[in-house]
């Protein structure tokens, strides 16, 4: 039986800018995961509400949301400022723990392609609040000067056909000296389109956002 959960839109204001999200609070959850999107992309993502929906059935909350306002989206070169996406990143993670319905989740990132490298500068700088990374067909490699400063264990996810981002993460899978794991899925090219290879990333998602974020804070 799914757990019971509430979908409200949210507006997240950070100095002047505010971004739209979609924030899914799952009944008695105690964990959050905030995705980070990648480039061209959007809290609207197919694929990451679909990766949500998994979560949501393993009693865990999320955030969907803009990393860009749609005139900084409009900047191609905005796209692939990866320390600007995780500053972003941050500034979303404090806005969270500040709504009293979140005070006490722990909290996880879920990043996809660009998204993934801003995931793990933002679990760099915000140390110990992070309690787990996964990174979906992810760059890890365009955050390799931080990912020995990563104390939040990483699941690497990548598809078994994507055979140029294999490598760069087989590259970040070395660098990282947290908890990690490098999973490549048979049969899938980099955005998972294959039939059940998404879901299959997402039950593996799941499956490592509730042993660090769920089991660990019984």
């Amino acid at each position: 039986m799914a757990p019971n959960k509430q979908a409200l839109e949210v507006k997240i204001t950070i100095d002047s800018l505010v971004l739209p999200g979609n924030l899914t609070l799952v009944d008695q959850s105690q964990a959050l995961v905030i995705f980070a999107h990648g480039s061209g992309s959007s809290r609207l993502s197919p694929r990451n509400q679909y990766v949500a929906d998994v979560l949501h059935q393993s009693g865990i909350s999320t955030l969907l949301f803009d990393l860009l306002t749609e005139k900084e989206d409009r900047k191609y070169e905005n796209r692939f400022n990866i320390p600007l996406l995780a500053e972003r990143l941050v500034a979303a993670t404090q806005w969270a723990k500040q709504q009293k319905e979140l005070a006490n989740c722990q909290l996880g990132y879920f990043g996809a392609s660009t998204g993934a490298a801003a995931a793990l500068i933002a679990a760099a700088e915000l140390g110990d609040q992070i309690k787990a990374v996964v990174s979906r067909g992810g760059r890890p490699d365009l955050a390799l000067d931080i990912l020995d400063k990563v104390f939040s264990p990483v699941l690497l996810i990548v598809g078994g056909d994507d055979d140029q981002v294999i490598v760069l993460n087989q590259k970040a899978h070395e660098k990282i000296k947290a908890i990690k794991e490098l999973s490549i899925i048979p049969g899938a090219t980099h955005l998972f389109e294959e039939p059940g290879k998404l879901e299959e990333a997402a039950k593996q998602a799941a499956a490592w956002f509730k042993k660090y974020l769920v089991i660990n804070n019984q």
